[in-house]
């Protein structure tokens, strides 16, 4: 066996011309527990993925770079491959079959089987399951990593740490395992069983394993890792072992970087005391980014953002208030109740909202352009209308107005399409976020929540976004509340940014408040404050 057990030497990867890993390189000893942090999007899931031989790296024109395993080259092109070479993964979502029970799920796609009468005649196809040859293996799984339940149990019903470590068992169960990677395992996890899984990955550790640990949460990392290696906009800025270790020195590794600041004069005035939206006891139910409990008051002209990890709620604050999740709490809307559930109550409470899903939710795709810019105000104001002679009923769009209306948009906005009749399906993203952006300038809303504005669309598309919303918010006063994965955009045109940790506000920060500050709190790491 070699001084390391994995290194992956000059990574680099590219998705449709833009680069998401940039020569990156890392090493793994045997008996090491290695972590690996980055925000969302520095490029540590690409890298797993790379590993672990994932499909969607050879169907997006594969990577450069080295991969060794016990100082030998490999190349990994499926996860099988992975798994013979020995290097396993235990995922955040969990992969467990619930009607079957948890030897069944530790030895799934690798059943122990023995021969019978009919296998002997008709062939080995027919052999049955070995359960006594199962359960023990899965016993002995189970029992390496402590954990004292009834190998024969259904997985349907235990508790959520349980299921974490019948995950990790299936994985230790492979007699060649070599490296484990852990994606966020304690993420779920109450803080007794964090504990206990941090104890777990110290034992196979201590038996050879090499560890790959993946968190958010800088405390565990601190705790238990040997070595710590930072990834930052798919490139690595850090390299830490155990005893340069601090935690504010990796929140500032994680999240540091220039940040262009709009000048405050420039913005639009902040009121202070004058509120536009108060929230309180917010919760929604959105799959996968939960909101737990929020109390916000977002002050009349000022930029808000909300920034987090994924999964951790912040996006679901737009679409609760929204109606597109159900959400109960106390919302107002410049001193008035807003009726939650109520999609048309919002846009008549004067709210406009940017999706994050623009193709799912914010665009008819298959609609024209000055279609989808009319068609919010069309709906919920009455406008762009003729209607007949006493006869409300009896109204159709007014096709000159609207197309006069869509050109003006299409011209300021600088919208790339053939012309207004353009299906929106055709345009490019930064083009279909342009048009999502000339729909709410048409609506015209007091306060605008926007989502992910700049997901998906290019680096020049994306300040031409930023530049939109800010002008929104200084020539019209129109109040924004800007939801972004991107904490250097958040920083870069807001007045505050409060930071959503496990469902609640962690805390509130002003833009030029330290990257340590700002990485803590997304983490979980640190005391709510309000800025």
């Amino acid at each position: 066996m070699g001084e390391y057990v994995l290194e992956m030497d000059d990574i680099c990867k590219e998705f449709y011309g833009t680069p998401v890993l940039k020569h990156v390189g890392l090493t793994v000893r045997p008996g090491e527990i290695h972590a690996l942090i980055g925000e969302n999007g520095a490029g540590k899931s690409t890298l797993m993925n790379i590993l672990f031989g994932m499909p969607v790296i050879a169907a997006t024109g594969g990577f450069k770079g080295t991969i060794r395993i016990d100082g030998a080259p490999v190349m990994v092109n499926t996860p099988r491959q992975a798994m013979e070479l020995g290097v396993g993964m235990v995922h955040q979502e969990f992969m467990l079959l619930p009607a079957f029970t948890i030897a069944e799920n530790i030895k799934l796609n690798r059943e122990l089987l023995r021969s019978n009468i009919v296998s002997r005649i008709l062939g080995a196809r027919l052999a049955s399951l070995d359960v006594p040859a199962m359960r023990r293996d899965a016993r002995a799984a189970l029992d390496r990593l402590s954990l004292n339940i009834d190998e024969w149990l259904p997985v349907a019903g235990l508790p959520v740490g349980h299921m974490q470590f019948i995950e990790i068992a299936r994985e230790v169960d492979k007699r060649n395992m070599k490296l484990l990677v852990f994606d966020e395992p304690t993420a779920v996890l109450t803080e007794g069983e964090a504990q206990d899984l941090l104890g777990a990955l110290r034992r196979l550790a201590g038996e050879g394993v090499g560890i790959l640990f993946i968190s958010h949460r800088l405390s565990e990392v601190a705790e238990i890792a040997d070595r710590i290696t930072v990834l930052r906009d798919g490139e690595v800025v850090g390299r830490l072992t155990r005893g340069e270790v601090r935690i504010e020195r990796l929140a500032e590794l994680m999240v540091g970087r220039p940040v262009n600041r709009v000048e405050r004069g420039a913005r639009g005035a902040r009121a202070e005391g004058e509120v536009a939206v108060r929230i309180r006891n917010l919760v929604v139910n959105m799959p996968g980014e939960r909101l737990h409990q929020l109390d916000l008051d977002v002050y009349k002209g000022e930029i808000l953002g909300i920034g987090g990890l994924a999964g951790h709620g912040k996006v679901a604050v737009a679409n609760g208030i929204m109606g597109l999740y159900p959400a109960r709490g106390e919302v107002e809307i410049n001193g008035r109740q807003l009726s939650l559930g109520d999609p048309r109550a919002a846009l008549a409470a004067g709210l406009g909202f940017l999706s994050e899903d623009r193709r799912g939710v914010g665009l008819l795709l298959d609609e024209s352009v000055e279609f989808n810019i009319v068609v919010t105000a069309l709906v919920s104001q009455g406008r762009f209308l003729r209607r007949g002679i006493g006869s409300g009923w009896l109204a159709a769009r007014d096709a000159r107005q609207t197309r006069a209306h869509a050109l003006r948009l299409i011209r300021e906005l600088d919208i790339r399409c053939t012309g207004p009749e353009q299906p929106v399906r055709r345009l490019s993203g930064g083009n279909q976020q342009k048009v999502c952006l000339a729909r709410a300038l048409t609506q015209d809303p007091d306060i605008l929540f926007v989502s992910e504005p700049t997901r998906g669309i290019d680096i020049g598309a994306k300040q031409i976004v930023l530049d939109l919303l800010t002008q929104m918010n200084r020539e019209r006063g129109t109040t924004i509340v800007m939801t972004s994965s991107e904490l250097a955009e958040l920083r870069q045109i807001c007045d505050r940014v409060l930071i959503v940790y496990g469902g609640r506000a962690a805390g509130c920060l002003a833009p030029d408040a330290s990257d340590a500050e700002f990485g803590l709190l997304m983490a979980g790491g640190a005391e709510v404050r309000t800025a």
